[in-house]
């Protein structure tokens, strides 16, 4: 092989290269745009878990710009339409709606534990899939995430921690197999911690820091 061709070939290899490594970055920037379109709204949806223990901000901080998160949480909302207070005809929620997510979290469930509305619960994947048939009908078309909302310890609420285990969180996982959607194990972690909820069912500062980053690495995933 001449000299000629020798330059010519190692050219053409360098070309190659470059061309291959301009893709890379190409296809790397393009997945990245797509993760931040999807993070770019998100909303989370739930009960007083959501509203006042202050994760949705702790996940903010988390996502950092990229992201303007929304909390959409209703103290003493259920899944239940039968409740005094059925999240689907909260104001939070058509706040929710308005807010044109492109990621929901909802975290629903626990108040459905309490004795006089788990007489309902027979109830529950319907109600609940008619929450998120209206959420999947919004023009952002977003992700759902559902979460199993974390254990019930002893309280004054009236909620019953059987129940939610043997009622709601079953329940919940079937809704999320039926509809396709991922689900968020925030039940699991906490099982035998019961210090971060003073109270038995809401979260302390640090149990809410632990939710947002279990929530933080379920959306940033690159497989969902």
């Amino acid at each position: 092989m001449n000299k000629k061709r020798q330059s010519l070939l190692v050219v053409s290899i360098i070309l190659l290269l470059t061309t291959v490594g301009v893709l890379a970055i190409f296809l790397e920037n393009q997945e990245n745009k797509s993760v931040n379109l999807k993070l770019a709204r998100v909303a989370c949806l739930g009960d007083s878990i959501t509203e006042n223990s202050g994760y949705p901000a702790y996940l903010q901080e988390l996502l950092g710009n990229v992201s303007v998160v929304g909390n959409f949480g209703a103290s003493g909302a259920t899944v239940s339409f039968s409740s005094y207070k059925p999240y689907y005809f909260e104001p939070a929620f058509s706040r929710a709606k308005r807010f044109e997510p492109t990621t929901v979290i909802i975290m629903l469930g626990t108040n459905d534990a309490r004795a006089d509305y788990y007489q309902q619960i027979n109830n529950f994947v319907a109600d609940y899939t008619r929450i998120l048939n209206s959420i999947q009908t919004l023009e952002s078309k977003p992700r759902i995430f559902l979460v199993k909302p974390p254990p019930i310890f002893n309280n004054t609420f009236y909620l019953n921690g059987t129940s939610f285990v043997e009622g709601v969180l079953p329940r919940i996982e079937q809704v999320a197999s039926t509809l396709g959607l991922p689900t968020i194990d925030v039940y699991t972690p906490f099982v035998n911690h019961p210090e971060y909820f003073p109270d038995g069912v809401h979260p302390n500062r640090d149990g809410a820091q632990i939710i947002a980053n279990i929530v933080y690495r379920a959306i940033t995933s690159n497989s969902t």
